[in-house]
């Protein structure tokens, strides 16, 4: 019997998809490399030493993971609780609705951060992403039999996400917007919802959000939106384009195999926010198409492995909650691949495990290491499945 367990026990301690991690760690390696080399010159001109931010970015990346190895031994079960689910939720909402009171804007102008002491900041958006995930799926898997219904299935989802949405567009934070919003209705597909249902929501939601953002560009109260979207249509004539511009010549620049690591010419105070938003950029530039090309089929294994932990986990909440994390940094890499190369507006999001941010970074890294957790519940059954069926062979032999 002693025996038995330990033999569970072992197979427990080994059962992490080896894959999907592997993944994440080059991700985090290269993307902490890019960093030090976009963020060079910014910081000498800032008159800190050339490696600050990546240093930073570094110790931020050792703290998320070992969160994430930490979290990946934590059953994910715990998240499986009305109370823990609303609370996060719950406190999401309060930490924008700070935002938008005492919140600080750090040269984007838009208010989405909260100072905290020893010169930090916290961006309670990528809380957010968090809490939408795990409430859904929690929603979800309780309501799995009645997903099919407008009145249990939609409503309760979009009103959760409309109070999101709103507190987003108030900072403004029309990436994230979007990027919520897509991840909370691609979950609720997974989790049965009905697709006539979720069309007819789309399209209210956006005649709602493009008829709000009509009306202040026309009342002139705001111009965010109407800054973001002429550049989009004429990169190289708008004089609100330059980020774009130098983005689209970092990326051209590159050619098939790059000017090489380190030898970037647009991260030379060219290319604004070269170390965050439009690091790739950066990337496209010294790593060529290849290095590009590169980056992109490692998010593009991410994805394929966190759908696959997904569709192999022993729970459907445990399918919902790795679907929903996938999704989310799917979709942002996408969406930051699409802004840097023109093909959406310059919105400002985050590239995943490459931009700098401590608080995306340890975020992300956490939810990574959740996943984790739930491949290792995945890989148990199965070897305890072989093992029985092992034994069973012996006893008719």
């Amino acid at each position: 019997m002693k025996k038995a367990t330990l033999e569970k026990e072992k197979i427990r301690m080994t059962g992490v998809n080896m894959t999907f991690g592997i993944v994440v760690l080059f991700l985090l390696g290269i993307g902490i490399i890019m960093m030090f080399s976009a963020s060079y010159a910014i910081a000498i001109n800032e008159g800190k030493a050339g490696y600050y931010y990546a240093l930073r970015q570094a110790a931020f990346g050792a703290v998320g993971l070992l969160a994430m190895i930490g979290v990946s031994f934590v059953d994910y079960h715990i998240f499986q609780n009305v109370k823990i689910a609303i609370a996060t939720y719950g406190g999401s909402v309060v930490l924008l609705i700070l935002v938008l009171i005492i919140g600080t804007d750090l040269g984007t102008g838009c208010t989405r951060w909260l100072r905290l002491p020893l010169g930090m900041t916290f961006q309670p958006s990528e809380l957010a992403k968090f809490a939408i995930v795990i409430l859904f799926s929690y929603l979800i898997d309780v309501n799995f039999d009645r997903m099919k219904t407008f009145k249990y299935g939609t409503i309760p989802f979009m009103a959760l996400l409309g109070v999101i949405v709103i507190l987003l567009m108030l900072q403004p934070h029309l990436s994230c917007t979007l990027l919520i919003a897509g991840m909370s209705i691609m979950l609720m597909f997974i989790g049965g919802s009905r697709v006539r249902h979720l069309f007819l929501c789309a399209v209210g939601g956006g005649l709602v959000l493009a008829g709000w953002v009509a009306v202040k560009v026309l009342t002139g109260t705001q111009t965010y939106f109407l800054k973001r979207l002429e550049p989009w249509f004429h990169p190289f004539e708008s004089e609100d384009a330059y980020q774009t511009q130098q983005s689209l010549i970092a990326i051209g620049s590159g050619g098939v195999f790059g000017l090489g690591l380190g030898e970037s010419r647009q991260k030379y105070l060219y290319l604004p926010e070269s170390e965050n938003d439009f690091v790739f950029s950066i990337i496209c530039e010294e790593l060529g198409f290849v290095g590009a090309v590169t980056v992109i089929l490692l998010f593009v294994l991410l994805v394929a492995q966190g759908f696959h932990i997904a569709t192999h986990s022993k729970d459907r909440f445990g399918m919902l909650v790795a679907s929903g994390f996938t999704l989310q940094i799917g979709l942002q890499a996408f969406i930051n691949i699409a802004v840097v190369s023109n093909l959406f507006p310059n919105t400002g999001i985050s590239l995943p495990f490459f931009s700098y941010g401590g608080t995306a970074l340890i975020m992300q890294l956490v939810e990574m290491g959740i996943v984790l957790n739930i491949s290792r519940g995945r890989y148990v059954v199965n070897q305890e499945n072989a093992i029985r069926k092992k034994s069973g062979r012996r006893k008719a032999a």
